[in-house]
C-alpha cells in the first residue's frame, strides 16, 4: 500500500487529487502526518477527496490509528489514516 506523507507545508487540493488517483487505482490508501499542522492539511485534503470521488458513488470512510516513526534517527508519533470506499 502507497502511504502519501503530508505535511505542514502541504496544499490540500494537491494532496487530494494524489489520494483520488491512488484510491482509483487501489480501492484503499494511507496518509501519514506528523505534527498538529500536518494532520490539518491531512484532514482538508480527506474531506476534498470525498468531495471528488462522491459523483462516481462512492462514500469514503477514514479510520484514524497511531504509529511511530523514525525521522532523522528520532522516534515520533505519527497519525496514519486509512481510507476506503465505504
Amino acid at each position: 500500500m502507497e502511504i502519501l506523507k503530508v505535511s505542514a507545508n502541504s496544499q490540500p487540493k494537491s494532496v487530494a487529487g494524489a489520494l483520488a488517483a491512488v484510491l482509483r487505482d487501489n480501492r484503499h490508501a494511507e496518509i501519514q502526518a506528523v505534527g498538529a499542522g500536518a494532520v490539518n492539511q491531512a484532514v482538508k485534503a480527506i474531506a476534498i477527496t470525498r468531495g471528488l470521488v462522491a459523483p462516481n458513488g462512492i462514500d469514503l470512510i477514514a479510520v484514524p490509528a497511531f504509529s511511530e516513526v523514525s525521522i532523522d534517527g528520532v522516534v515520533r508519533t505519527a497519525i496514519k489514516v486509512y481510507i476506503e470506499p465505504r
